[in-house]
């Protein structure tokens, strides 16, 4: 009990160590905790923060728990609530009448999406935290700062050995550089906190500047190069039995790839837009000037990071997922190919996953934290005929149009495919016999979801489209989302209903079951923030944009597409794609790399990111939403497509705004762009 208290008195001296950092606010905590039992009445004034930090460090198990609170300021990459890249971008799509209630939804993200960002209380603020729509969200600067106090206090931990101080310090760096990096995709240059100021701080000390972009990429760099040092931090996680998720080398160099190719690209490397920004000091923050040059040495740094990554995660023995059975039942190579696409997002610990996040465990129910929601919410309720689970409500709609963005099955875009009926996309087909293993035999539906490539029935639950799990393990006995107004799925369900005819099932287990009435069984699995197939199609991406040969960069692109049931990218465009010659050139290359991404790595939460960074975003991100009307109770009525909403996505969209109230307490800080 007594380390109970110590903790807790060393977490509030924290944070107003934290608050002053960052105020130039003099408080005073006073700390009054009754407990009744065996306990007695604790009652302490902290005048300064010296006796609480020195208590927290005082033995193992206190300083363990100051790990783990480095650790809980992780964003919940896998959470909607936390997440906003999952329904600012193109992906999903939630109502108007929900994003205002529902943080489960990602009412966060769609209020970007809607154009609603603003300074006066912006909408998924990571650096004062935000609150919006029950959503949470912790200030990064507060999980620095934590991590800052660990950092200076580890080594006088007296009941330890070194090596495991040394091994905890390279987790907790890693963890430093990764809250800077998640603040700088969203608000650009920041100020670096790579000490905090001590108690007696002047309000002048601050009273901070944002430090350059370049400056800020340098600084996350130089962290993971000091993590990637440090000879006590393994290579991959030794124990997993008890430290799975727990950070090593393996993610320290896969993550710095990702920064590094951010870094390269062209949001961020030498742009031009926020030139006009500048602070009080005449300096440019945005680091806007740069040569061709320096912008083509990024990308060379970041490919040869990149290939390191690779080339170490693959002794280690990571390699692309793919199903290796245990059904009762015989699957066909068909199914075996989507269970290999989706399992790689949704089989816990499989050997792709390079950083699982368990800080963020995702399943097939919606949860009262919104982590399990992104799954549950891409789940029909009604289709298993029998139950009425209303956690299942497939109310994050995918959009027509992102619909699109899937290959057929030559695997070109459904645009260059001189074989695909693009005219009859939108008219009524019935299935064949050989469409049984993706389409319901007899049934009829829109032209658009026939001759498509196995991500798209890996990833996509449709009208008509075979659902293999939830205990329907028989292909001769599938489970069918019959998605229209009559059917048992059908779209339309009160104050619940899918508004597109989309959702993403990708995110659900194949083992995750319900049955009837409102039972389930959730196969949950720790969120994977980073996989190899991400990390191959990074790779391509720098290689590509510093030059390599077409060979080389095509090399990694064709194993994601070898285990997508793909045939490689030069005999698929020479046969079958109208521009036969663009995985000849840099630029056709590129489009086919971000063409691959936006699929491959579809409904993870990254497709946002990557058209910001690709300056992207706003050609995308400003298309109308569009779906089928849901509301049709017949095919002729259901299959006609309604726009549904126009979002609206702003050159000031590229970087959020920073809190009105921060700048008011200090005059040193300049806005970004736009608020």
């Amino acid at each position: 009990m007594k380390e109970y208290f110590i903790y807790m008195h060393s977490v509030i001296m924290d944070r107003f160590r934290f608050l002053l950092h960052r105020r130039g606010t003099l408080l005073l905590f006073i700390s009054l905790v009754t407990i009744t039992g065996s306990c007695r009445k604790y009652l302490d004034i902290v005048p300064d923060g010296i006796a609480t930090i020195d208590n927290a460090f005082t033995t193992r198990i206190s300083a363990e728990k100051y790990l783990f609170t480095c650790y809980s300021y992780m964003p919940q990459q896998g959470s909607a609530s936390s997440n906003p890249s999952f329904s600012a971008g193109e992906e999903f799509f939630t109502a108007t009448s929900e994003i205002s209630t529902d943080g489960a939804l990602g009412g966060v993200g769609a209020n970007i999406q809607y154009g609603n960002q603003n300074a006066n209380s912006p909408y998924a603020d990571a650096w004062i935290g935000y609150t919006n729509l029950n959503a949470p969200g912790r200030s990064l600067y507060q999980g620095i700062s934590d991590c800052n106090i660990f950092l200076e206090n580890i080594d006088r931990v007296p009941d330890m050995m070194e090596d495991e101080k040394e091994k905890w310090k390279g987790e907790v760096t890693f963890l430093k550089a990764y809250y800077h990096f998640w603040l700088v995709r969203n608000y650009g240059p920041i100020y670096i906190m790579d000490q905090n100021l001590p108690v007696g701080a002047s309000i002048a000390e601050t009273k901070v500047y944002r430090n350059t972009l370049d400056e800020c990429f340098e600084y996350i760099e130089s962290l993971f190069d000091e993590a990637l040092a440090n000879e006590y931090l393994p290579e991959y996680t030794m124990n997993e039995a008890e430290e799975l998720g727990r950070i090593n080398k393996g993610i320290v160099l896969a993550f710095k790839a990702y920064v590094q190719v951010t870094a390269a690209s062209p949001l961020f490397n030498g742009n031009t837009d926020y030139a006009s920004i500048v602070d009080n000091r005449g300096i440019a923050i945005f680091s806007p000037n740069k040569t061709d040059e320096e912008k083509r040495a990024r990308w060379v740094k970041a490919a040869a990071t990149s290939k390191e990554a690779i080339d170490m995660l693959e002794i280690q023995g990571r390699s692309l997922y793919t199903f290796e059975g245990g059904l009762t039942l015989p699957i066909s190579d068909i199914t075996k190919t989507k269970l290999s696409i989706s399992g790689a997002v949704n089989e816990n610990w499989n050997r792709e996953v390079i950083w699982p996040n368990t800080n963020c465990w995702v399943g097939g129910t919606s949860s009262s934290n919104g982590q399990s929601a992104i799954a549950g919410h891409n789940w029909p309720r009604g289709l298993v005929s029998t139950s009425t689970n209303t956690n299942f409500t497939a109310r994050l709609n995918v959009p027509l149009k992102f619909v699109q963005k899937f290959y057929t099955k030559n695997g070109v875009p459904i645009e260059e495919d001189i074989t695909y009926n693009r005219n009859g996309m939108y008219d009524l087909r019935t299935a064949a016999a050989d469409h049984r293993l993706n389409i319901r035999e007899g049934y009829t539906t829109a032209g658009l979801n026939f001759d498509r490539e196995p991500r798209f029935y890996a990833d996509l639950v449709f009208d008509g489209g075979i659902w293999f799990g939830s205990g329907f393990l028989d292909e001769s006995n599938p489970l069918v989302a019959e998605m229209r107004y009559t059917g048992s799925a059908g779209s339309f369900r009160a104050n619940s209903h899918n508004l597109t005819g989309y959702s993403g099932k990708k995110l659900n287990n194949y083992q995750t079951t319900v049955s009837t009435g409102s039972s389930a069984t959730a196969v949950y699995y720790a969120w994977p923030v980073m996989r190899l197939a991400d990390l191959y199609l990074l790779y391509a991406e720098a290689l590509n944009e510093a030059g390599g040969s077409k060979e080389e960069v095509l090399e990694y692109v064709d194993l994601v597409r070898e285990r997508a049931g793909l045939e490689e990218i030069e005999r698929s465009w020479s046969l079958y794609s109208s521009r036969p010659d663009k995985p000849n050139t840099l630029e056709g290359r590129r489009e086919i790399i971000q063409r691959e991404r936006t699929i491959e790595l579809a409904f993870e939460g990254k497709g946002y990111w990557d058209l910001r960074r690709w300056k992207m975003a706003y050609e995308e991100l400003n298309k109308p939403i569009t779906g089928w009307y849901v509301y049709g109770s017949t095919e002729e009525e259901y299959y006609v497509p309604v726009n549904l909403y126009q979002p609206l996505f702003t050159m000031k969209d590229y970087f959020w705004p920073i809190a009105v109230n921060e700048l008011q307490k200090n005059e040193n800080l300049v806005q970004n762009f736009g608020y």
